[in-house]
């Protein structure tokens, strides 16, 4: 099919001083050409017109302007650029993406690039009706010509035809048509390829509503995604039954904890708590949560210890479909789900050491990237990590990183165990005895004399946890309503010194001594009333004290631990 700069001899034999004789010869054979000519723009339009129709995306308005529009016209590239948002610049929108292409000395089209609207070729073209022709190296003469013009004429091209693009308001961006030959387009053709450009207007109107849809339903789908992901967290949460705003005690070191809980929670400091296993870290972690700001977000917990290595970073950060063997979809991590809430890094002393330099990245730049994913994604996230371990010896030991440890570490809170809060005992038995009998459907209701103070000098190596699994059994196997029996585990107290030699046997004197000794040192010296040592030997204080003088007990052997 001929191009129509090839038919410009139509033009000449138009306007050509031809005799009148000589003229009704050539006019039928003219006025032929020019049906013909015109029938091959029509199939050319009408099969642009259905391509263009067709259009959803940028590669596929690309490949029909390249493969149609050059059927009709004599050019050797093409670019389509937009006006931005801020009504100053404008920047490339359908133009060649091969790397070949892309090569070339100067400053080639580029999506992400702006360039002014303040040049001449941009006056020029917003100014007119029809499409300008610009000469190439002219132009570059200009005082105000393009910063990307260059590029293109170390391409080799000559000719610049432009022209702007409108829709219902107004001017939208510009249509360039580039060639290495003047003269390329006739200007009786204006009126055609400024149809045209509005058919691909209309195409470019297209492209951009369905990439808005498209990323509407990406949204909506990460959306629904989170909701599952939540959703599901929270069932999970749900199982546990945890009592968030249930930290049972009156003691002095709990009210010191809460203290500190007041001072941290209104603002957004890492938080790590300490302590030994089942003191009831989780419960002031929840606690601190539930007295911030962010309390109407999650707050999502991550057990650290209990994390496979191979599997730690998906979980905190989240994959990409086909990222690895078996991610067969998208999952998002701990981190995206407690956006603007608080996660909790629970045993974060477990944490797998060739993970901590990640997990320090996220912390300090609050921004992730998921496996596999292609860009970061920012978090605004509180940490609060707990441990049961010391971690500045991990740290000396090389099982900890110290900067991660001192990320951590900028608002330390540490429990003190349940044998150093005695006073606590009796609160902590009455709260689980209800919620025990509850669950069970057991009648106790209250605790015997004699059952509590078996409490108070029990050690608790396992702390409130253990406390409340003691308990429980204990309600399991009792009848009545008061619970009367306490099951301790048994302790050997005939253990061997360090070299292997036995002890020695002590006297029934020595015996009693050491065991009221061994009471006031747990109740901190104090003899008489709740939670003293009286109570606890259920002897009278006066007879307590007649033994104290008795066996010469003084207040310097209660201190001295």
């Amino acid at each position: 099919m001929e191009r129509i700069s090839n038919l410009t001899e139509l033009e000449n034999l138009e306007n050509a001083n031809i005799p009148n004789h000589a003229e009704q010869n050539l006019r039928p054979a003219l006025l032929l050409k020019k049906l013909q000519q015109k029938e091959r723009e029509n199939e050319v339009l009408l099969s642009l017109s259905n391509s263009i129709a067709s259009i959803r995306n940028k590669l596929d308005l690309f490949e029909v302007i390249d493969k149609k529009l050059k059927k009709l016209f004599d050019f050797d590239d093409f670019v389509i650029c937009l006006i931005n948002d801020d009504l100053e610049t404008h920047s490339a929108f359908v133009y060649n993406q091969k790397e070949d292409f892309l090569k070339t000395a100067g400053i080639p089209p580029e999506s992400s690039k702006k360039y002014t609207l303040d040049d001449g070729m941009c006056r020029a073209m917003i100014a007119a009706e029809q499409p300008i022709v610009f000469d190439v190296e002219e132009a570059l003469t200009w005082k105000d010509a393009p910063a990307w013009l260059p590029f293109w004429h170390n391409k080799g091209i000559r000719e610049m035809i432009g022209l702007k693009m409108i829709d219902a308001n107004g001017c939208i961006g510009f249509f360039y048509l580039y060639s290495r030959n003047v003269n390329s387009i006739s200007n009786i053709y204006f009126d055609l390829l400024y149809g045209i450009s509005l058919q691909i207007s209309i195409a470019i109107s297209n492209i951009i509503a369905n990439e808005k849809i498209e990323r509407q339903l990406s949204e909506i789908n990460e959306y629904k995604q989170k909701l599952e992901d939540e959703k599901s967290f929270l069932q999970e949460e749900i199982k546990h039954k945890y009592h968030y705003d249930e930290i049972i005690g009156q003691s002095q070191s709990l009210k010191g904890i809460f203290h500190l809980i007041e001072h941290v929670a209104p603002s957004d400091s890492t938080v790590l708590i300490s302590g030994e296993t089942g003191t009831g870290k989780e419960l002031i972690a929840r606690a601190i949560h539930q007295s911030s700001p962010r309390q109407q977000e999650l707050m999502v917990k991550i057990n650290c210890a209990a994390l496979p290595p191979s599997l730690a970073e998906s979980e905190l950060f989240g994959h990409e479909k086909g990222s690895f063997t078996g991610a067969t979809e998208r999952r998002v991590g701990k981190f995206e789900l407690a956006h603007n809430g608080t996660l909790f890094l629970d045993e974060i002393g477990e944490f797998p050491l060739e993970l901590q330099v990640k997990l320090l990245r996220a912390l300090q730049e609050k921004e992730i990237e998921r496996i596999g994913g292609k860009g970061v994604i920012k978090t605004n996230v509180r940490i609060v990590a707990a441990t049961n371990r010391n971690l500045l010896k991990e740290v000396e030991k090389g099982n900890f990183r110290a900067d991660l440890y001192y990320r951590l570490n900028v608002f330390p809170i540490s429990l003190p165990p349940l044998r150093e809060r005695p006073d606590d005992i009796p609160y902590l038995a009455t709260h689980f005895i209800e919620r025990i009998a509850r669950k069970t459907g057991r009648q106790v209701n209250a605790i015997s004399k004699s059952a509590l103070n078996k409490l108070m000098i029990y050690p608790w190596p396992g702390n409130i946890r253990e406390l409340e699994h003691l308990l429980e059994r204990s309600i399991l196997l009792s009848s009545g309503n008061i619970l009367k029996e306490i099951h301790l585990p048994k302790v050997d107290r005939n253990e061997t010194a360090a070299n292997g030699a036995e002890q020695k046997i002590k006297t029934i004197h020595e015996n009693e001594r050491d065991h009221i000794l061994s009471i006031l040192k747990h109740c901190k010296g104090k003899i008489s009333g709740m939670g003293g040592a009286a109570e606890v030997l259920n002897i009278p204080a006066t007879t307590l004290n007649s033994k104290i003088k008795k066996f010469k007990i003084k207040r310097e052997h209660i201190l001295n631990k």
